[in-house]
């Protein structure tokens, strides 16, 4: 029998107001009372999860949103066929139809001025947003501010201005979290209000769960939770906020035992950027890295089988002036030991722009230790341009809005070609500025660092497959180029 496929779909937590009928069998559990111990204090199981949500409930909002959607007419295909435009009366140059959707969504008070945290994809491209307090307080557009987005930790600030006073949830240090300890979770899920459900961390450091580019550090629970859960709190026995519910793996579109939460602890970073520059700021080393396996071990000495691979160095970055060479195998981070490349990454984004990190590595069988100050996005941006024009004869940008509006593209996620190599690949590949690449084999380009590091890191003779939109025509196609 072939397996079934398990989809993972981020957006199943943020519930689409389009009401549905259904059964639903209602089990009821008792659970036998008694004392546990949790970080250092008694908790009394059998009024625990009463005492988390009598605390919580009035700090977790009910988000209603409206977002503005651009969909294909069901005849737009056949609008090339003089036939179907002549029997259908269809114009010749249509454009993308437009609706309004309506979801729904939970969030989190952070402090008492009235700022939310909540999923990027539930305020994502919203065109009105509405906040709904547990005491029936209602606060629209005109009160609501969008104070910014992190799509690559799907996280995003909203605030309520009205000078007023707020009550808030407290956050807790989610580097503390054990499997198998104790969770509740609030929200609003199918759109029933100040829902409580209760669970354990069943795993964590899940990655690789929605968008494998994105920078992901899951806890998972079995705690339920279901659309309209999205952007509200994981909460350990103490009422501390230890992750924000963002996803779920489900067959069936609802809850089936498997949800993840971003951390307390990279959320609140977040945040804290998002309020303070309105974007968020992420260190950068210049190093393009990949998972040490047993075999890519002993090929290069080294004695760990955890940790990087150093795959390849930009010329001129803070790595590169450091001293860092393709090769060496990093095994610490600021003297802790690195799980895996994600680890890293997630580590280094979070570092200060121009502070100086410590690095273990291993260099032909020597533990070696070096300092390296971390760059900023913009150098990065302009070596990950300088890598791919070095090796590939192109030059990219990353797609704005207007570009996609233009382009007739759903979203702004990929890049623009602005220059061709007349002897390049992307040339050979009969690629023109002014193309819009959406795919690389089977990764769809969500930003110009994923795309410049999937290339980067393309074998030489390898042959890639893009997905391209063709500036001239408007159609999508497959372009294969080879890796020089």
């Amino acid at each position: 029998m072939p397996a079934r496929r398990i989809l993972v779909k981020r957006q199943l937590l943020f519930h689409c107001a389009r009401r549905r009928v259904f059964a639903a069998t209602v089990i009821f559990l008792f659970a036998a009372g008694g004392l546990v111990v949790n970080a250092g204090a008694e908790t009394n199981l059998v009024t625990a999860i009463q005492d988390v949500a009598r605390k919580n409930i009035p700090a977790v909002v009910h988000v209603e949103v409206t977002e503005k959607q651009q969909f294909v007419n069901p005849l737009l295909p056949f609008a090339d066929d003089p036939f179907f435009r002549h029997f259908f009366s269809i114009p010749k140059n249509q454009k993308p139809m437009e609706r309004e959707v309506k979801g729904l969504g939970s969030g989190i008070l952070m402090d008492e001025k009235g700022y939310i945290l909540t999923n990027s994809h539930v305020i994502g491209g919203a065109t009105k947003i509405n906040v709904v307090l547990s005491d029936g307080r209602r606060y629209s557009e005109d009160t609501v501010k969008v104070i910014g987005t992190d799509s690559k930790t799907d996280l995003g600030v909203i605030r309520i201005i009205d000078g007023q006073s707020f009550p808030f949830a407290k956050f807790g240090d989610s580097d503390k979290v054990e499997i198998g300890q104790w969770v509740v979770a609030i929200g609003h899920p199918q759109g029933l209000d100040q829902t409580v459900t209760q669970g354990i961390i069943s795993a964590m450091h899940r990655r690789g769960i929605a968008d494998p580019s994105s920078y992901q550090d899951f806890l998972q629970t079995d705690a339920a939770i279901n659309p309209g859960n999205s952007g509200g709190p994981l909460l350990n026995l103490n009422g501390e906020v230890i992750g924000v519910n963002a996803a779920i793996v489900s067959q069936s579109g609802g809850f089936e035992g498997i949800g993840f939460a971003i951390p307390s602890n990279m959320a609140l970073h977040v945040a804290k950027e998002i309020i303070s520059k309105g974007k968020v700021e992420r260190g950068w080393l210049g190093l393009t890295i990949q998972d040490i396996t047993p075999e890519l071990a002993r090929s290069f000495n080294s004695p760990n089988t955890r940790g990087v691979l150093v795959a390849n160095v930009f010329r001129d970055g803070p790595a590169d002036r450091a001293g860092i060479k393709r090769g060496d195998v990093i095994v610490q981070y600021e003297r802790k030991e690195i799980l895996d490349s994600a680890d890293f990454r997630n580590q280094v984004a979070t570092a200060p722009i121009s502070q100086k990190v410590t690095l273990t590595f291993i260099r032909d069988g020597k533990r070696l230790e070096i300092q390296v100050s971390t760059g900023s996005d913009q150098e990065q941006e302009r070596a990950l341009l300088e890598s791919i024009k070095d090796r590939f004869g192109v030059t990219v940008k990353a797609l704005t809005e207007k570009d996609a509006k233009r382009a007739h593209l759903p979203s702004a996620k990929g890049v623009i070609v602005t220059q061709v190599a007349p002897k390049g690949p992307f040339a050979k590949g009969r690629m023109e500025p002014g193309d819009i690449i959406l795919q690389v084999g089977d990764e769809r380009i969500e930003s110009l660092e994923q795309f410049a590091t999937i290339l980067g890191t393309a074998p030489s003779h390898k042959k890639i497959n893009l997905g391209v939109v063709d500036h001239r025509a408007g159609k999508a196609a497959i372009v294969q180029i080879v890796a020089p």
